[in-house]
């Protein structure tokens, strides 16, 4: 499929997951590797939706020639799960590089909870796996881009297992620096077992969205 032709589904940014009506759960995700992505898929003609968290940053407005983004904003894990629901179906290809919460309060409360000087205990349950889910029910010709992010000595075998666990065509491997910053350092691999990286080590954020969007539509098709 050529890329004009190519539906290509984004998710960045953190989630906020709420306590109370004043407080959240987060991350220090920027959503800028997202944004990126959604840039440099629209710069090459491809139909982009770009789900974006909670952070002030968005894309630039296209160039001339350039598709326009589609963008629809998020707040939590199950804001993002909906969003999801509604559009996976209509894209060829969906990359997760949202920084979804793992955990979440289990129950959150009405108003704003009174300052204690003392402990307080917050009851958590896991957030649900949004991209396994996805990949759960794709057809035969979407494909899946998830990404990994770990400190470097265990970096690839767990981006290797996860890849294996929520059965994605492929996951990019970011070493945890790689949170906040502009530069971005990542191994890409393959469920069929290869491993890819740009011939330059660390890139901006940038430039390093659009060789990945290049190298899916070459070797993911």
């Amino acid at each position: 499929m050529t890329a004009a032709r190519k539906r290509v589904l984004i998710t960045a940014g953190p989630t906020h997951e709420r306590i109370d009506d004043v407080r959240y759960l987060a991350n220090r995700s920027s959503g800028r590797m997202g944004i990126a992505l959604a840039e440099a898929a629209s710069q090459i003609g491809c139909e982009v939706t770009l789900l974006l968290g909670p952070v002030s940053a968005e894309p630039r407005r296209p160039d001339s020639g350039s598709k326009p983004i589609r963008l629809e904003r998020f707040e939590s894990t199950a804001d993002l799960e909906r969003l999801l629901q509604e559009h996976f179906d209509y894209c060829d290809l969906l990359i997760m590089a949202a920084a979804v919460a793992d955990y979440r309060p289990a129950a959150g409360a009405s108003g704003k909870l009174p300052r204690k000087r003392e402990k307080v205990t917050l009851e958590l349950e896991p957030t649900p796996d949004l991209v396994a889910t996805c990949a759960a029910r794709r057809r035969p010709d979407q494909r899946i881009i998830a990404f990994a992010l770990e400190e470097s000595s265990r970096l690839h075998d767990r981006a290797i297992e996860k890849m294996r666990a929520k059965r994605v065509d492929a996951i990019v491997a970011n070493p945890l620096e790689t949170m906040g910053s502009r530069l971005v350092s990542a191994v890409i691999h393959t469920a069929d077992g290869r491993t890819f990286k740009p011939e330059i080590p660390t890139l901006d954020k940038s430039a390093f969205a659009a060789w990945l969007i290049r190298w899916t539509l070459t070797q993911l098709g």
